[in-house]
């Protein structure tokens, strides 16, 4: 067998590796960090291996304020996610089946707040209208913020696959007796079940990592998701307690890529090549 010999690299390919390398180490540099520093004795702002050890995270486990910020934001990622899934279905369903008078104008008025709610433009509003609700310190002002920033989006995109599902399946199941609500649920909701998992997804991930409108809403530390109280970790003489950080930092991500795991292989859904047939 005769082997091809490589051809030598020519000067644009090395000038092109020379620049690509310490971008890629640039955007690499903070997740190598992530994964090593939870796990070293030694831990600092810079890549140190040092001895490996869990200590960083039992010192975690130990925080009272960081367990009861898993279950918080437990409590609001799964609260905005039923919330927003179950509305989005039931607003994808009229804006794609029912005709009515001002329907375009509302699929604008739709954009329009998918890009304007929860912003940093709607913070005093917002803060203002929970304060007049008493949902000031309360989870439920918080998925109820989030939620009415995150439908929008899940609206327009459930409605493109319900968009998709023949009209022959409806007709079907209303001439057999059933209501239009039970033809949603008993036969859009089935077939479109991989836009729902899309929007639950995005609406989990969103949810779990945001920080401006639990910062802005929530109070009591005891209330705080994990987004807040991680800047909660300081050390005695006030400087940041990096252990803690990093490693409440590689548990603040598992959630996700677990549920993005599970996901992938239920129902072949992929960041890089959306949904396989």
């Amino acid at each position: 067998m005769i082997r091809k010999r490589r051809r030598p690299l020519t000067a644009l390919e090395i000038v092109r590796y020379i620049v690509l390398i310490p971008i890629l180490a640039f955007f690499l540099a903070p997740i190598v960090w992530l994964f090593v520093t939870p796990f070293s004795s030694r831990p600092s702002l810079s890549i140190s291996l040092g001895k490996p050890t869990l200590s960083n995270f039992v010192r975690v486990f130990q925080n009272k304020i960081a367990l009861l910020a898993f279950r918080n934001s437990l409590i609001i990622a799964v609260g905005t996610v039923v919330l927003v899934t179950v509305a989005a279905l039931l607003a994808a369903y009229v804006l794609s089946r029912k005709k009515f008078k001002g329907r375009d104008i509302l699929l604008y008025v739709l954009i329009l707040f998918s890009s304007v709610v929860t912003g940093v433009a709607a913070m005093v509003p917002l803060f203002m209208m929970n304060l007049k609700l008493g949902l000031i310190d309360k989870h439920l002002g918080v998925i109820l913020t989030m939620s009415g920033g995150l439908l929008p989006t899940s609206v327009f995109i459930l409605k493109d696959f319900i968009d998709s599902i023949s009209i022959t399946y409806e007709e079907a199941a209303l001439v057999d007796g059933s209501t239009p609500l039970q033809v949603m649920f008993r036969i859009f909701l089935p077939l479109s079940s991989r836009g729902v998992i899309v929007i639950a997804m995005l609406t989990f991930v969103n949810a779990w990592s945001n920080f401006l409108v639990p910062f802005i809403l929530l109070r009591s530390t005891t209330l705080y998701p994990i987004s807040i109280a991680i800047y909660t970790f300081f050390t005695e003489i006030g400087v940041p307690d990096i252990g803690m950080i990093s490693a409440y930092s590689l548990m603040y991500t598992l959630p996700v890529i677990v549920v993005y795991l599970i996901i992938e292989k239920r129902f072949g859904f992929s960041f890089y090549g959306g949904l396989k047939a």
